[in-house]
């Protein structure tokens, strides 16, 4: 069992960036791997990035070159960074703990907000 608590959401202008954080309660490196989703308005849930116990990393076709997901185990965190967002980047962004494969874990999600 683990706790993830997310964080960095807020209100930004297109063009803007945002760092979002991970905090879980214990440790990461027992999960295969951990991921960033979205909700937006109008969508079902979606995988935005994975980064694997190794370090590989892994996006989707809209978040490649924009969006980069990183993790620091010994502060149990995991990270997105977002740049050059637009509106439709705006909704709640959750972060999950799992195997390769399948999420076990869910945070409550962060808001993040864009538009001019």
């Amino acid at each position: 069992q683990v706790q993830l608590v997310e964080s960095g959401g807020g209100s930004v202008q297109p063009g803007e960036s945002l760092r979002l954080s991970c905090a879980a309660s214990g440790s990461i490196v027992d999960f295969d791997a951990m991921y960033w989703f979205r909700r937006t308005p109008g969508k079902q849930r979606e995988l935005v990035a994975k980064i694997l116990r190794g370090g590989s990393a892994a996006y989707e076709d809209f978040a490649k070159g924009r969006f980069f997901i990183s993790r620091n185990n010994n502060r149990r965190m995991v990270y997105l960074q977002m740049n050059t967002l637009t509106p439709e980047d705006s909704g709640v962004y959750m972060c999950g703990a799992g195997s390769r494969f399948t999420v076990q874990f869910w945070g409550q999600g962060t808001q993040v907000t864009v538009s001019s």
